[in-house]
């Protein structure tokens, strides 16, 4: 089963920038959710950032602590979803993941991109970002 690949992490000063690519070899079925997870040191995985891909135009979604700094997007041509992190907090630390779930159709968040990883089947082995402050 092909995973997917993350790049893009690394350490940074508090208030800069990171882009993480998220990259998946193959076909990516249509009405699916590709997100974004992250897990700090002691803490249980969390699901940052989703996006939607649907035929009647993408829908994104973010945790309370990252929205109007982070920045999930899709290229279809690359088989890529991107995370645009900026003005980065020591908070945001941590391994993110990226992970995708099946079909599904209908519904809110909740349903369409769902917080608990276990809705997620495909997943890569994660890229580290530190942010120092």
């Amino acid at each position: 089963q092909v995973q997917p690949v993350e790049s893009g992490g690394g350490s940074v000063q508090a208030g800069g920038s990171l882009r993480l690519s998220c990259t998946l070899a193959g076909y990516i079925p249509g009405n699916s959710c590709r997100a974004w997870f992250r897990q700090a040191p002691g803490k249980d995985r969390e699901r940052v950032a989703g996006i939607y891909l649907s035929t009647d135009g993408d829908r994104t979604w973010y945790v309370d602590s990252v929205k109007g700094r982070f920045t999930i997007s899709q290229d279809n041509a690359k088989n890529t979803v991107y995370l645009d992190m900026n003005s980065l907090k020591a908070e945001d630390s941590g391994d993110y993941t990226c992970a995708n779930t099946r079909p599904r159709f209908g519904g809110d968040e909740s349903w369409l991109c769902p917080l608990d990883e276990n809705a997620y089947y495909k997943w890569g082995q994660g890229t580290q970002v530190t942010v120092s402050s």
